[in-house]
Formats: structure tokens, C-alpha cells, sequence
């Protein structure tokens, strides 16, 4: 049987070496009856990722590279990514090693028990306080009103069988929402906590825009209560402001001069 290890970099040149070294000992000491692949896939990096992702795979034949010609953003990055793996289920990783690749010998035991999508849950992190929180109240938000639950403190982190794989073959969208995606086709989910590391990048690469973007992707694609309430909200200002319009027109009517 054969794992693919799927790892969406971005600016991560001082951790995606290390995360490499740290996977292959893990298939090597604890999983060694499995082939595996390391899918290292790059959205146009910044720094010099690229070229230490080069001198990985020239290292080692299981490490394949995918460059994207462009910046996907996150959510495109992590769905592209995961459609090349061509193991029997696959490993989500990301390139700042921020979450435990240790955690994979687990998830591999949870899906031999027969769990189709393995999902890591944060029970802590050592991340500002003040995100960590409002990531929290927006998780909170997310779960009263999405139309498909979503699992609570989860990034993507996370063994995924591969039917579930097929299926994200089978979705289109431009942009997908990759955890709305989980929270509608999951299937057999099962949460192992954890507590999350420090990002080896040392800067996030989500300033105020993108998270706003982040915050309003997950919103829109996980419920239409807002767009409902957008149309609806729309419809009520456009129908006063019809009446209102031919109530000022009829007093002109009445009363030309004032």
C-alpha cells in the first residue's frame, strides 16, 4: 500500500528541508511496510523554496515537486495539491511545520481501524493569545451557521482514505473552501487533538486582507444565510426606494413650486 504525503509550501525555505528529513525517518522507523510519495507543491514562493524543493527531489526519487505558474492563494493551493496524490489515502501537511509530522503513524493506525478522513483538532497553540481566540469565535460563528457542520480548530492537518480523494476530483469550483469540502463529502471523520507548534516561518504570511478574505471565503461557501440575507435586504431598500421615488413624484405633481 502506498501513502502520498501532501505539503502546500509557501515561503517556507527554513522548514520544508527539515519537515522532508522528519517524513521519510517516520516511513523508515515506524511505517516502513508502506511505499510513499512526498508531494511538495509550491504557490510561487517568494523566497527560496523553490530551489530547496529542487535539491530534495534531486535527492530523493519519492519527492515530487508542483510549481504553480501563479499564486493560487491557500484554499487553491491545498485543494490543487491534494488532487495529485496517488497513494491509497494522503497525509496534509504544511511547509511551516507548525503541525506535528510525527502525528502521521497515528493517523495511519485510525485509518487502518477503518476512519476515512482523519482530521488533526488544535487543542492549543502557541500563537498569540488574541488570534488564537478570535480564530475561536470564528469557528463558533461558522458552526451555528453553516448549512454542513464544520469540525472546530481544524486546518486541513489530516490523513484523508482515498475515496474521499476521488471525490475531490469530482468538484469544479473556481476557489473551493477546503474545509466546507470536508464538512460536506467527509466521510467516517474521526479528531485527534493536538497542540500546534510555532510557524518556522516566524511571519504569517496572512496580514488583515487576507484573513478578512479567508474569514468571508469560509462564510460564503459554507451557508447562504448571507446571501439570502443580502438579496432579501436589497430587495426591501430597492422597493422604498420605488415608493418613495413616486411619492416625490406625485407631490411635485401636486404642488409644482414648492
Amino acid at each position: 500500500m502506498k501513502i502520498s504525503v501532501v505539503v502546500p509550501c509557501y515561503n517556507d525555505e527554513k522548514s520544508v528541508e527539515d519537515l522532508c528529513t522528519q517524513l521519510v525517518d517516520e516511513f523508515e522507523n515506524q511505517l516502513s511496510e508502506f511505499d510513499y510519495e512526498i508531494i511538495l507543491a509550491d504557490d510561487h514562493s517568494k523566497d527560496q523554496t523553490e530551489s530547496v524543493i529542487e535539491k530534495l527531489c534531486s535527492q530523493n526519487r519519492k519527492i515530487k515537486a508542483v510549481f504553480n505558474a501563479t499564486n493560487f492563494g491557500f484554499d487553491r493551493n491545498v485543494f490543487s495539491a491534494m488532487t495529485y496524490a496517488t497513494g491509497d489515502c494522503a497525509f496534509l501537511i504544511f511547509g511551516d511545520l507548525q503541525d506535528p509530522p510525527e502525528m502521521l503513524t497515528e493517523f495511519v493506525n485510525r485509518w487502518k481501524q477503518g476512519y476515512k478522513c482523519i482530521l488533526g483538532q488544535r487543542t492549543g497553540s502557541n500563537e498569540d493569545h488574541v488570534k488564537y481566540r478570535m480564530r475561536k469565535i470564528y469557528y463558533d460563528l461558522m458552526d451555528s451557521i453553516a448549512e454542513n457542520q464544520l469540525a472546530k480548530m481544524v486546518n486541513g492537518f489530516g490523513l484523508y482514505d482515498r475515496e474521499f480523494l476521488n471525490v475531490l476530483k469530482d468538484i469544479h469550483e473556481v476557489s473551493p473552501f477546503f474545509k466546507s469540502v470536508i464538512a460536506e463529502y467527509g466521510m467516517n471523520i474521526c479528531l485527534v487533538p493536538y497542540q500546534q507548534n510555532d510557524s518556522r516561518r516566524g511571519k504569517s504570511n496572512f496580514n488583515l486582507l487576507k484573513n478578512y478574505d479567508f474569514v468571508m471565503h469560509g462564510l460564503t461557501a459554507s451557508t447562504k444565510i448571507l446571501m439570502r440575507s443580502a438579496t432579501f435586504f436589497s430587495l426591501l431598500v430597492g422597493a422604498l426606494s420605488i415608493i418613495f421615488a413616486i411619492y416625490v413624484f406625485i407631490r411635485k405633481l401636486i404642488n409644482w413650486n414648492s
